[in-house]
């Protein structure tokens, strides 16, 4: 005679073995992915990867010697798979107003009528450049640029044109990076006085970054471009500039340190040599007919700015 009891005992074996039927059909197993399954994986897009930041810098006196210098930029570059835009913005403006005299009179001595204030502009420069790269592999890349300036201090109305050509990652580490290109490229230059002219040049370039410490790093360019076909200039109307003559040659040097998580600290400098350069300016009064001197062949730039970044 079964009892209530053994009932009881029968009912709960059932709900054991019921549970561990359950349990054994739920255990987790673990195989290793085919090779096909990891080429899959590898095929997948990798998120995009952004990076965005700008920078400013302003210099205001007031009283005696006025001056307002104020440089700024943006930089901003997307990354995803093997595909990189980026896009860089930057300009510097200055401005000075100075006493001038004039012994109108020949005297020897300046009196109350024979000095005023001057203003004038100083720098002027604005620039932009948009590059894209295909990455064929992790230290291979194929570039196309388009980039303008204006630089009317410098006798450049506009300057604007386009790259393209081969980048190659030569070494890289944790701490050291550098970067070598060449390629083609094509400008065409409107000066302030006279006729533009457009320029086929051979191009060079040389970039290192190095990692100097946790928050500061060190970073360096030189960029050289040949011109291989003969163009006229009005500073040599008589005299057109040879292939090979119109050499130029761009350099960047920075020092940067963080302050703070998404703000740091650059110092730079930069210079422009220009072989060729752009009809000087004239002044208030013309230059004397016939004659069109030359800008300077060397600009610098040196800057202190703070960075913010975004992204």
């Amino acid at each position: 005679m079964i009892t209530a009891f053994s009932r009881l005992s029968l009912f709960s074996a059932a709900i054991l073995l019921a549970s561990a039927g359950v349990a054994e059909a739920q255990d987790p197993k673990f195989t290793n992915a085919t090779d096909e399954e990891l080429a899959e994986i590898k095929k997948q897009p990798k998120e995009a990867e952004w990076k965005a930041g700008a920078l400013a810098g302003l210099i205001l006196t007031t009283g005696n010697a006025r001056t307002t210098t104020l440089s700024a930029g943006a930089k901003a570059s997307r990354k995803a798979g093997k595909n990189k835009f980026e896009l860089d913005v930057g300009g510097a403006f200055a401005r000075s107003s100075l006493f001038i005299a004039d012994d109108a009179d020949s005297s020897g001595d300046i009196d109350a009528n024979e000095y005023e204030r001057l203003s004038q502009t100083t720098a002027r420069m604005l620039e932009g450049k948009a590059r894209y790269d295909r990455f064929l592999s992790d230290a291979d890349a194929l570039y196309i640029s388009l980039q303008g300036l204006t630089n009317k201090p410098a006798g450049k109305e506009f300057t604007g044109g386009g790259q393209l050509g081969y980048s190659r990652t030569a070494f890289k580490n944790d701490k050291h990076s550098l970067v070598t290109e060449a390629g083609y490229d094509y400008s065409y230059e409107k000066p302030v006085t006279g006729d533009g002219w457009s320029n086929h040049s051979l191009r060079a370039f040389a970039g290192y970054e190095s990692k100097l410490t946790k928050d500061s790093g060190f970073d360096a360019s030189v960029e050289a471009l040949f011109n291989v076909n003969e163009f006229d200039v009005p500073t040599r109307p008589m005299d057109p500039v040879g292939a090979f003559e119109d050499a130029r040659v761009n350099t960047q040097l920075a020092l940067t340190t963080k302050l703070f998580e998404d703000i740091s600290f650059r110092f730079g400098f930069g210079a422009r040599y220009d072989n060729v350069p752009s009809p000087l300016p004239s002044f208030s009064s013309p230059f004397a007919p016939g004659y069109t001197p030359e800008a300077q062949k060397l600009d610098t730039k040196t800057e202190a700015t703070l960075i913010i970044n975004f992204l």
